[in-house]
């Protein structure tokens, strides 16, 4: 099992009845037997460019749990689906570790010629 971010984008006039819609989502990652960490509605936001004539959008990100190899289907049927505009899933452990925020900076390897420059 990886963990994974989905990012969907639902049609603004949904607004109204956006919890049947979210359910069906839902029932996308759970019919692939994916487990549902977290649920984040960032609401009705203005889109950066149009699709498909929509200046706004709705956006709803999971933060699931799923064997890999049932993505693909995730990604057959919500790109299928009428009331999903865009959506983008992401692995969240292929995130290469970074420099911890509290680690001091490490020496840097001189070169001749920034010897030379000093």
């Amino acid at each position: 099992m990886k963990n994974y971010e989905i990012a969907v984008v639902l049609h603004p006039d949904l607004e109204i009845d956006l919890e049947n819609t979210t359910k069906k989502v839902e029932k996308i990652i759970t019919d692939q037997s994916g487990k549902i960490n977290k649920k984040d509605n960032w609401g009705k936001r203005k889109l950066a460019y149009t699709i498909k004539k929509q200046d706004w959008g709705i956006y709803v990100i999971y933060e699931i749990e799923i064997d890999p190899t049932k993505v693909r289907a995730i990604n057959d049927k919500l790109r299928i689906t009428e009331e999903v505009m865009r959506y983008l899933i992401v692995s969240t452990e292929d995130i290469r570790y970074l420099k911890k925020p509290n680690q001091k900076p490490t020496a840097k390897k001189t070169t001749k010629k920034a010897e030379e420059e000093k």
